[in-house]
């Protein structure tokens, strides 16, 4: 068989040295490179491993964080709101508070100045009184051509300004 490979020129010899040599080459990288590497190469498979799981947790934790922030927002939007409404309510009140008392001041006014025209109405009524009465008595005495005691005169204006609130107020 030794004549085979040497027909090739391939030495036995050195062929059967060479893959000893790299038995033993391949045996020594095996224990000192491979290892390591393979080790190295699953702690860092097992670091992306982690990095990815650790940035899934993260994003999940994400997705809750902007649900409980979308949940707060609704909740604040809700206060405001109701906030606005009570405030609106608030306004109306003290806008209808506001109208009750500016009506209830009118009526106020109101209410006096007919009493104030009622009394200078009632003291223009006894001053006309008292004028038709002197008018009354000076025509009685040019009529009668006599005068009249005051006693008689006061009774005769009494008598003639009864008959006239009766005849008014029929």
């Amino acid at each position: 068989m030794g004549g085979f490979f040497e027909s090739f020129g391939i030495n036995v010899p050195s062929l059967i040295a060479q893959a000893v040599n790299f038995g033993v080459l391949f045996g020594l990288l095996y224990l000192v490179a491979y290892k390591p590497i393979m080790r190295m190469m699953d702690a860092r498979s097992n670091k992306i491993r982690e990095s990815l799981e650790q940035a899934e947790r993260i994003k999940q934790q994400a997705d809750v964080a902007e649900q409980e922030t979308a949940k707060k927002i609704e909740a604040a939007g809700q206060e405001a709101r109701a906030l606005i409404n009570q405030a609106m309510a608030s306004a109306e009140n003290m806008r209808q508070k506001a109208q009750v008392d500016a009506k209830a001041d009118a009526e106020k006014l109101i209410a006096q100045a007919r009493g104030q025209i009622g009394q200078e109405r009632d003291e223009a009524i006894g001053e006309l009184r008292k004028e038709f009465a002197d008018l009354t008595v000076l025509a009685a005495e040019k009529v009668i051509k006599r005068s009249l005691d005051k006693e008689a005169q006061r009774k005769l204006i009494e008598q003639v300004l009864e008959e006239s609130s009766g005849l008014k107020n029929n």
